[in-house]
């Protein structure tokens, strides 16, 4: 069965704050259940709180994010260097589902990069399905660049076949594609995908004040970049469809994700989200 949950990456600051179990308290009394767990550094006071709000909100650990490798000095487990604790990790909180959130930046120099990425990508996904766990990738907008009239997605897919998707209708949307489509294009292989609006915002005052002056390409600038990550239901995106279709390629979760604010707190965001996801109709899938 398909179901609504959070990305953890928005309630990182409360994690910090008051801890994991606080915060998924807060998080179930919404009305979500289940949480993918991102950009939380995974403690051993933290996993104790994730199993406790398994154990006594109810609260479903639909996925733990890992990197194939983290540069020296930046926090967080990778497949390189903490296969065991990432497995141990897993295990101890039912989580079954591990996703890499984005590419390693320096692979992005070169198609090269990519496949080698991707091929060491698989043979890591194919040691943890050995121990019952299934690895999967998180795009943004820049996997469908076209190299030779594929999508880099596609090559990542194509050389990794035992690793499947975690699809983000935002970065789909951004990257110029439809998400419905895209989601039907993946079906089979995507068991998570991040539901996040995309808004077209207001333009800003001071684009105004640019104009004024006579400053034609300032304003451009802000004409531009008026696109805004947003609340389920707040922006464009056809969520009644995405998410018909979301289930019917066999989506097991359904994450929301709001990567910036602007200006209100993340309860509330979460709570129009939820709001709005119950009046599409979504409540059997909280």
């Amino acid at each position: 069965m398909t179901k609504i949950g959070v990305q953890s990456m928005m309630l990182k600051d409360s994690f910090a704050e008051v801890g994991a179990y606080e915060t998924l308290r807060k998080v179930s009394a919404i009305g979500y259940h289940a949480v993918e767990i991102s950009q939380i550094p995974m403690t051993e006071d933290t996993v104790i709180e994730l199993d406790r709000a398994r154990n006594e909100l109810g609260m479903d650990i639909a996925a733990l994010s890992v990197a194939l490798e983290v540069p020296e000095g930046v926090p967080g487990d990778s497949l390189r260097s903490d296969f065991d604790k990432i497995v141990q990790d897993a295990k101890r909180l039912d989580a079954r589902l591990v996703r890499i959130g984005m590419l390693p930046l320096t692979a992005l120099r070169s198609v090269d990069a990519v496949v080698d990425f991707a091929k060491r990508a698989n043979a890591y996904a194919e040691q943890l399905h050995d121990q019952g766990i299934d690895l999967y990738y998180h795009n943004h907008h820049v996997e469908f660049v076209k190299t030779d009239g594929a999508y880099l997605l596609d090559v990542i897919a194509d050389n990794s076949p035992a690793m499947g998707l975690e699809l983000d209708v935002h970065w789909v949307q951004r990257a110029g594609l439809d998400p419905v489509r895209t989601i039907d294009k993946y079906a089979g292989r995507t068991a998570m995908i991040h539901l996040k609006d995309y808004r077209i915002g207001q333009l800003p005052t001071e684009a105004f004040g640019y104009l004024q002056k006579g400053d034609i390409a300032a304003f451009m600038e802000q004409f531009k970049n008026v696109v805004q990550f947003a609340e389920v239901g707040e922006g464009n995106l056809d969520f009644a469809s995405i998410i018909g279709h979301a289930r019917a390629a066999g989506a097991r979760y359904l994450l929301v994700e709001q990567d910036e604010l602007y200006g209100r707190t993340v309860w509330d965001a979460l709570q129009t989200s939820y709001d709005n996801l119950i009046a599409l109709g979504a409540a059997e899938l909280f």
